[in-house]
């Protein structure tokens, strides 16, 4: 008995003295990380998880504008490759809108249609549309603006607003999501961002390629709230949760209670019907109900690749031409999708905890099964 007693004597001063190494050495988010991730039985950030955050809210529309209700609403079923794919990488939510109506939509593992769920990356083309709105608003000159005139540091950049949404900034931010120890998982866990975010360094010459970074989107949050003196979560709310009339209350989740700031490259938590708004505002350039709400033209360029090398890329938006089709993306890490085809006047949104394997294209498979089973849906129904 004495062995092991002296055994777990020895383990817990390890484990305190890991611990506050952790702490001493600046790493002590990582403890919430454990916590949060693998102490709740998961292995990364999943869609629920903003109970364990701070969180800003937003409040729903006092002018509440529901979807309308397809005539064939719910009468064509999932085709079988679909079903088998909602159920393997657990969809939550289902729904195509068709000519700005609800024409399939299903709910499942108790998610239902006012169920909020983390947006992850999704939150970048919403941020990257209070930008076109920031530019409307007069705070902002144009995509052209220096960073530098928001934060001096960048000053000899050459580094632009512009560059920030197109994923051209040159900045030195690691997008890696398996390194406890990096920038993304401290942007995630620990408190002040900003404070993460404001040591970056332009390592490249902004606006001459495409590099994702989650960075990026944050400081351009911080640019958009630091020109229009407003949080970015007031400022949403004002723009387009409001006017355009979301049934359902939103959160967004921010670094810690004292600096508020929300995390813009992701953990926006809403539900299907209402993200998926943001597809027919962008479907119908920058126009809710017969006003305008963005510039057109804004909308066009965000949804054109801005380097011929990167057609995957807009401002804020992931770009396809699956089945030949101009197609337009918001999407999150986890597969979450809306799916936008103007021509057709489609919207498809999906929700869930997996995203479908590698395909060594822009997108992972999930995402080419899912509009390629709705043109079959939609094929049955003529």
């Amino acid at each position: 008995m004495k062995p092991f007693l002296k055994f777990v004597k020895w383990l817990l001063i390890l484990l305190i003295v890991a611990v506050l190494g952790l702490y001493i050495s600046g790493y002590g988010y990582i403890l919430k990380g454990v916590w949060v991730v693998y102490l709740h039985g998961h292995t990364t950030a999943y869609i629920d998880d903003f109970k364990f955050f701070e969180n800003e809210k937003i409040p729903a529309s006092t002018n509440p504008q529901p979807w309308p209700i397809h005539k064939d609403y719910n009468i064509v079923e999932a085709t079988k490759t679909l079903a088998e794919t909602n159920d393997t990488l657990g969809t939550v939510a289902f729904l195509v809108i068709k000519n700005d109506s609800i024409w399939y939509e299903k709910y499942f593992d108790g998610f239902g249609k006012s169920s909020q769920t983390n947006s992850f990356s999704m939150a970048k083309s919403i941020t990257s549309a209070l930008l076109g709105k920031a530019i409307d608003d007069g705070f902002i000159e144009s995509l052209d603006q220096p960073v530098g005139d928001f934060y001096p540091q960048y000053a000899e950049s050459g580094m632009t607003v512009g560059d920030l949404s197109s994923m051209a900034s040159g900045l030195d931010w690691d997008e890696s999501y398996s390194n406890p120890f990096g920038m993304t998982a401290r942007a995630y866990y620990d408190d002040d961002l900003a404070e993460t975010i404001l040591k970056l360094e332009v390592v490249e010459k902004p606006g001459v390629r495409f590099k994702y970074l989650s960075g990026n989107t944050q400081l351009l949050a911080m640019v958009i709230q630091k020109a229009t003196q407003k949080q970015l979560a007031d400022y949403l709310y004002e723009s387009f949760w409001q006017p355009m009339g979301f049934e359902q209350p939103a959160i967004w989740q921010i670094d810690d209670d004292e600096s508020r700031l929300v995390k813009a490259y992701c953990c926006l938590g809403s539900n299907a019907r209402d993200f998926a708004r943001f597809g027919k505002l962008y479907k119908d350039y920058g126009k809710w109900n017969g006003k305008q709400l963005l510039d057109s033209t804004f909308v066009v360029k965000s949804i054109t690749p801005r380097f011929a090398e990167s057609p995957e890329y807009g401002y804020g938006f992931w770009l396809s031409d699956f089945k030949g089709k101009k197609i337009f993306v918001i999407r999150g890490i986890l597969g979450q999708y809306v799916i936008v085809v103007p021509e057709d006047d489609l919207i498809i949104v999906r929700l869930g905890h997996q995203r479908g394997g590698k395909t060594g294209m822009p997108f992972s498979l999930d995402f080419y099964v899912y509009v390629d089973e709705v043109y079959k849906m939609l094929t049955q129904n003529q």
